[in-house]
């Protein structure tokens, strides 16, 4: 592995651990995802890893828009759900987000991995995963983002600050995380 491979390979472990602390800080009882070799450091913690345990159910989405669908129930009977995805999913749960959560004051949160931007491989990403803040303000979804503009110490305690938030203004909110470099 070359020396920028390197570097991108520790910065994506150490972002993804970050991550990892910032979704254990909520303590979700309920872990929705959908396959990401993006977030698989993060995904491996809670399917396989350390965060697999008692108490704790975790299970991939069919879609994102179902993944918003089933999380509004859980936080409606008072679990503490957290999904899991990639930006590129965005647009499939407009729908349900702003005709569910979104108007019927849900708290919902969602950690969402970024894709695009140099190094990304797949040319279909960029069409979507550029956009996905301009996406989210046009339909009134509040987001934060973590990247190389926030120390990675910070990561954590931003992910349970955004959390807290959902609950806070009772609404949907993101987090936006570049575990890729930028």
């Amino acid at each position: 592995m070359g020396d920028g491979a390197a570097r991108l390979a520790a910065i994506h472990a150490a972002r993804s651990q970050a991550v990892i602390e910032g979704i254990e800080s909520i303590d979700p009882d309920f872990v929705l995802h959908l396959a990401s070799s993006t977030l698989g450091v993060v995904l491996d913690h809670f399917i396989t890893g350390p965060g697999a345990r008692p108490g704790r159910t975790v299970f991939a989405m069919p879609r994102e828009e179902e993944g918003v669908a089933v999380t509004s129930g859980l936080e409606l009977a008072g679990r503490r759900p957290v999904m899991v995805f990639q930006d590129n999913g965005v647009g499939n749960l407009l729908t349900v987000l702003l005709t569910f959560p979104q108007p019927y004051h849900v708290p919902l949160y969602g950690v969402v991995a970024r894709r695009g931007g140099l190094g990304e491989y797949n040319s279909m990403i960029h069409t979507v995963s550029e956009r996905v803040e301009a996406i989210l303000d046009a339909a009134g979804v509040r987001w934060f983002q973590l990247d190389a503009r926030t120390p990675v110490e910070s990561w954590a305690p931003e992910i349970k600050r955004a959390w807290t938030y959902s609950r806070t203004t009772h609404r949907p909110v993101f987090t936006l995380v570049n575990l890729m470099g930028g």
